[in-house]
């Protein structure tokens, strides 16, 4: 099998494996699943084992867990960077 499209299968199952985890994890509390953005991110997954397959000479534990932990890296870096809604409260009156 061709080494990129390994590194690329391996990225993408630990996509799903974490996107399997959060689906569960939003079944649990009862939230709305986006399927669009689980989709976007095991396609992340997938290009993320390829480029650390490529870099680590395809070694197929690192593309898994790259695929796994490169998602919810990126996750994390967006959600800290995205607009937070803030109540300002209006001055007291003295």
């Amino acid at each position: 099998m061709d080494p990129i499209l390994a590194a690329g299968i391996l990225g993408a199952i630990g996509g799903l494996t974490r996107g399997v985890v959060g689906l569960l994890k939003a079944l649990s509390l009862k939230r709305r699943i986006i399927w669009s953005y689980y989709l976007i991110t095991v396609c992340i997954a997938v290009i993320i084992g390829v480029f650390v397959g490529v870099i680590f000479n395809f070694d197929p534990r690192l593309s898994l867990l790259s695929g796994y932990a490169g998602t919810d890296i990126l996750e994390g870096v967006y959600k800290s960077f995205a607009v937070q809604r803030a109540y300002v409260a209006p001055k007291a009156k003295k």
